[in-house]
């Protein structure tokens, strides 16, 4: 069929849709829903056979709804409606949730139900939450829907009327600040975590601290420090540690209030957002390594099981600034000292990465200088990846990865997937050339035509597609809370295989004959000769597109790549033999999700 994907941005949900869609042989084109814009005139030109709302925060027009059948991915079980459906349900401290596919229909989330699915809600942020258990069961949902429209003989279900049933109460206000603020002498700990879970990545929560309001961003707990409720209590990388009535949280990042006639604010790390106006507080740093089991919070994450060894990193938003690639540097070289086989990189829950920290760079007195500080922090680390001839190194993707982030998975001799992690291997939508050694490993991976091809058409992967095109040597068909176990467990196989030692010896000797042949300084000088000229330039795209990008200023119409329907790449379904077969490494390959 032909989709048109109505959303408000293109965001990870509707990122994941334009590609799963297309796997399973749909054409697809996307139309953003933007102030103004005639939509009923460009629904019409795209003449679509169902429209399919990921995300969508406004209403469909009904001239739009009448004409064509339209389906609203709500984040909420059959009768939950309103807008802050999963910061009510994290709020509130539900632990089972749940999407809904519904047709569009003269009331906001009343529409006839074409599928759901329900879900945990483990105790984390809602942005992860939405990335993952949401996800994976609103992609579940919507293929169901999908193909019971395609079949022409599915009657979708009547709704309940609001407030009927047992589960839910119906329809709900948004979840505005009056509900979400923190009282730090009354709350316990679990009561603040909640409601900054709740409200992360947007709006986050409104507060007073050093004389100023802003906006609080993430949330994990302290198992030792405590204070007077609501005092600073320490930093840690960029963090501050805030005492609660009966513990301590740490907060990653702030965005201070906008005032009225400003331009809009952004988040930045707790730290470098307070600036001078932090008194001195004790830092209270961990090892290069911290152990896996900390009972505090730490970006970075070391556990060990034999022969292998998994260090783990999760930073807000994926980004990776200058300071924190030069701290995951440190640990990836402290890993290298252990005695291990195979070192597992990534295996979290969320982001993988998705490169350079654009927030920080825009943040900074000299952004070009700062530009140029992170991509050669980030192209160390990558470097210190592919040159790594001691071990297998596996990069173990658990959620989505763009850009820089997508190479410096690239750079592992193994790139294990995630069913529901999306990948964007491309650069040029920031008017970037983009670097992390990419013109070696992108099409070492999957052969200079693809890679040209990828880099110029500026879409997103899916899991199953990268396994096709090579990006990916395995997709591990589980649960966001399953990933990094069943990492580990195939790490440990591939550890003990004989055939370990022997493409480990191997590694050293084609390390040489590339260095002898096209040397990976070569790669990175070429790459980096671009990107300085770029960030050199301050009339070079780059610099809008950030600005737009941290401000969050929305495009003034759909990006053609978009808007162009997208040819439809159908992914095959596995063989049994592909089910049950083996990786060129021996270990049993899993059934792609």
């Amino acid at each position: 069929m032909h989709i048109l994907l109505l959303a408000s941005a293109f965001n990870s949900l509707t990122q994941r849709a334009h590609a799963e869609l297309r796997d399973r042989g749909h054409t697809v084109a996307v139309e953003l829903a933007l102030a103004g814009g005639p939509l009923p005139e460009a629904v019409r030109r795209h003449a679509p056979e169902l429209v399919v709302a990921p995300m969508l925060k406004t209403a469909i027009p009904q001239e739009v709804w009448t004409a064509y059948t339209c389906l609203v991915v709500h984040p909420g079980p059959v009768g939950d409606r309103g807008p802050s459906s999963l910061d009510w349900a994290i709020h509130e401290g539900v632990d089972r949730w749940g999407v809904t596919v519904l047709q569009a229909d003269r009331e906001m989330d009343a529409g006839d139900v074409w599928a759901c699915v329900p879900c945990r809600v483990p105790p984390v942020s809602k942005s992860e939450l939405y990335r993952g258990e949401i996800a994976d069961a609103a992609l579940e949902a919507l293929m169901l829907a999908v193909e019971r429209f395609a079949g022409g003989t599915y009657v979708p279900l009547r709704q309940p009327a609001s407030g009927t049933t047992d589960a839910r109460p119906g329809t709900r206000p948004y979840l505005d600040q009056s509900v979400r603020r923190i009282d730090w002498a009354a709350d316990s700990t679990e009561d603040v975590l909640r409601r900054l879970r709740a409200a992360d990545s947007q709006p986050g929560v409104l507060d007073t601290l050093l004389g100023g309001e802003w906006y609080l961003h993430g949330g994990h707990p302290e198992n030792v420090l405590r204070g007077r409720p609501g005092d600073l209590l320490a930093t840690r990388a960029g963090a501050v540690c805030r005492a609660t009535r009966d513990g301590a949280v740490w907060i990653p990042e702030l965005r201070p209030r906008r005032e009225p006639g400003q331009p809009p604010t952004f988040r930045l790390p707790a730290v470098r957002a307070l600036g001078d106006r932090l008194p001195p507080l004790p830092e209270h740093p961990l090892p290069p390594l911290p152990d896996a089991d900390l009972g505090t919070w730490t970006d970075i994450r070391y556990r060990e099981d034999g022969n292998v060894g998994c260090l783990s990193f999760s930073f807000p938003g994926g980004a990776m600034s200058t300071e924190q690639c030069r701290r995951l540097l440190d640990a990836y070289r402290e890993a290298c000292t252990r005695p291990t086989s195979v070192l597992v990189l990534g295996g979290e829950r969320d982001f993988f990465s998705n490169g350079i920290h654009l927030n920080v760079i825009e943040a900074a007195a000299d952004p070009a200088a700062e530009s140029w500080a992170n991509i050669n922090a980030i192209d160390d680390l990558v470097e210190a990846v592919l040159t790594t001839t001691d071990r297998l190194v596996v990069a173990a993707v658990a959620g989505n990865a763009a850009a820089g982030g997508v190479m410096l998975a690239l750079a592992a001799d193994e790139l294990w997937c995630r069913s529901g992690a999306v990948l964007n291997p491309h650069y040029r939508l920031m008017g970037l050339y983009g670097s992390e050694y990419w013109t070696y490993t992108l099409p070492r991976r999957v052969g200079p035509a693809t890679a040209d091809r990828l880099m110029r058409e500026a879409l997103p992967v899916s899991s199953a597609s990268a396994l096709r095109l090579g990006l990916a040597d395995r997709v591990v068909d589980c649960g966001p809370d399953a990933f990094a176990r069943e990492a580990g467990a195939l790490a440990a196989r591939l550890a003990a295989l004989p055939a370990t030692a022997a493409r480990i010896t191997a590694k050293k000797t084609a390390l040489d004959r590339l260095e002898a042949a096209t040397p990976l300084a070569g790669f990175r000088e070429r790459e980096l000769a671009l990107m300085r000229r770029t960030f050199d330039d301050p009339d070079a795209s780059y610099h809008a597109l950030r600005r737009s990008f941290v401000h969050k200023e929305r495009p003034a119409r759909t990006p053609p790549h978009l808007a162009s329907a997208a040819v439809a790449q159908p992914v095959p379904v596995p063989t049994a033999a592909a089910v049950t077969g083996t990786a060129h490494d021996g270990v049993p390959s899993r059934p792609i999700g």
